[in-house]
């Protein structure tokens, strides 16, 4: 009977330890200072989601919306992969994306998942619907007060586009020596990013490693393989700052490990 007793609390207590790796989402502020930023984008909040993957917090995603909400962003970032490939439901991966809308102006790059489900234009569409900002190899900006922040996109390579292409049609029109904001899914892709002088990446994809190894990091990564090099926080190359999100969900692998899910915040900091 004690012996019962002792695995039934073990299995209850492993039943736990993924609920809480899996769907406690954590939030990570981050603050970036930089000289370029516009003094009327001091204080600027962004709040980054990625890698949803379909995955549910809480009835009609009230848990992650009121993280987000808490979180006071001046406008929403979402680096990709709202839906999965692998049980894609649009109209589910939409719930929470239909209800952020309503908290800020929400600026959207796809992911891999979105080119493998060869439905792009109907994802955009959809979210244009809802009143997202797309960004497919495009820029835009937000102005205040007469100063500029630019905010560019760019697609997923497996749509068949080297990563420097979809750089030079998105960037052609942006004044130099202004401050640069990219969205950008593959965080492997950051010598690209530091080439072309992008002052900070929002960036996503690699899950965190889908099990950290505390003390060590991420252990695989797609795109990366074992012991990836870019997969949480904030990683520096001569002018360019990326901040790498766990993101949220999970896709081939269903478990993630001392790894929680992840909002990013970037407060913008003009010195």
């Amino acid at each position: 009977m004690k012996k019962l007793l002792k695995f039934c609390v073990f299995i209850i207590g492993i039943c736990l330890f993924l609920y809480i790796n899996n769907y406690w989402i954590v939030t990570t502020n981050q603050t970036y200072k930089s000289e370029e930023i516009p003094d009327e984008f001091d204080g600027f909040r962004i709040t980054q989601v990625s890698d949803l993957h379909d995955a549910m917090f809480g009835e009609d995603q009230q848990k992650l919306v009121g993280k987000i909400r808490s979180t006071n962003p001046d406008v929403i970032f979402i680096t990709g992969d709202v839906i999965d490939s692998n049980r894609y439901d649009l109209n589910q991966s939409l719930t929470a994306v239909r209800q952020f809308v309503e908290i800020a102006d929400v600026y959207y790059v796809i992911g891999n998942h979105e080119v493998a489900t060869n439905e792009v234009e109907k994802i955009y569409e959809a979210m244009t619907e809802i009143g997202v900002h797309i960004l497919p190899n495009h820029a835009t900006h937000i102005e205040r007060n007469g100063e500029r922040l630019y905010i560019v996109g760019i697609e997923d390579p497996l749509n068949g586009l080297e990563t420097q292409d979809m750089l030079d049609t998105s960037m052609e029109d942006i004044p130099k020596d202004s401050l640069i904001l990219l969205l950008a899914h593959r965080p492997e892709q950051f010598d690209s990013y530091v080439m072309y002088g992008i002052d900070f990446v929002f960036s996503g994809h690699a899950h965190g490693g889908q099990f950290r190894i505390p003390g060590l990091g991420g252990l695989v990564a797609p795109g990366q393989g074992f012991f990836p090099k870019y997969t949480a926080g904030l990683y520096e190359n001569e002018h360019t700052t990326m901040n790498v999100s766990r993101g949220l969900g999970n896709s081939t692998v269903p478990f993630r490990l001392f790894n929680l899910p992840e909002l990013v915040v970037v407060e913008l900091q003009a010195k």
